[in-house]
């Protein structure tokens, strides 16, 4: 079952464990529900997590008010239960950058909205989001980011990928090094972009307090200069 926790206000982690009998070391998905008039969802999860996942919706609101179900670029843990999602929620519409459009729009059985780079999106009167174009990094040419500015909030996807299993929902100790490990063991996962420096210093201008994670722990603190110190490790 989905673990259910509020990392920011109005910002909640969805979190389903695997253990280290099936992922070596253990390993955790997580989505991020934003509530507010037009409730958004970032990551959809697998098509398998889904009655899992849209049950831990339900504990936060009826899954049929979602507007909008958000990904960060196309990955079957990113985007794999998209049409379960809009299938539940009639009123909702994928949301995605524009490449992502422009190449696998099609994929969805209602079109997408795509963001630019720096668009901003009110989701109602207490979250609004900016999408951050990040392309390649970790990777997909789709790939960016959404940032909240009321909680200072970066839904920051595949970045700081690390392993573990019933990790806490939110850390203060630094997520780079358990990262950077994972990096090392799988060290094809990332791409190496000559842009990365700069998209991550795009990223780390937006000076977040909480970073939510995909995979382990979600940071709060200072995650202008995580993001900083990432972009020296990619560099070395």
């Amino acid at each position: 079952m989905a673990t259910v926790d509020e990392i920011a206000p109005d910002i909640y982690r969805l979190s389903t464990s695997v253990p280290p009998t099936v992922v070596p070391g253990g390993f955790t998905f997580n989505q991020f529900l934003v509530v507010d008039e037009q409730p958004l969802l970032f990551h959809t999860g697998m098509r398998s997590l889904f009655p899992d996942v849209r049950e831990a919706v339900a504990r936060v609101i009826d899954p049929a008010q979602l507007r909008w179900v958000a990904f960060s670029h196309i990955e079957a843990d990113e985007c794999g239960a998209l049409n379960d999602w809009l299938a539940v929620a009639p009123q909702a519409q994928a949301l995605c950058s524009r490449v992502a459009v422009m190449t696998s729009g099609d994929m969805a059985d209602r079109p997408p909205r795509a963001l630019g780079d720096g668009e901003e999106l009110a989701l109602g009167p207490r979250k609004r989001l900016r999408w951050l174009d990040a392309p390649h990094l970790p990777h997909n040419w789709e790939c960016g980011y959404l940032f909240e500015a009321a909680t200072e909030t970066l839904l920051a996807g595949d970045l700081f990928t690390h392993g573990g299993a019933d990790l806490p929902a939110l850390t203060e100790s630094e997520v780079l090094g358990p990262a950077e490990a994972a990096r090392r063991a799988m060290p094809s996962s990332v791409a190496l972009d000559p842009g990365a420096p700069r998209i991550l210093a795009k990223l780390a201008a937006t000076e977040p307090r909480t970073l939510a994670l995909m995979h382990g722990s979600s940071f709060q603190g200072d995650g202008g200069k995580l993001l900083r110190a990432l972009a020296d490790a990619l560099g070395g």
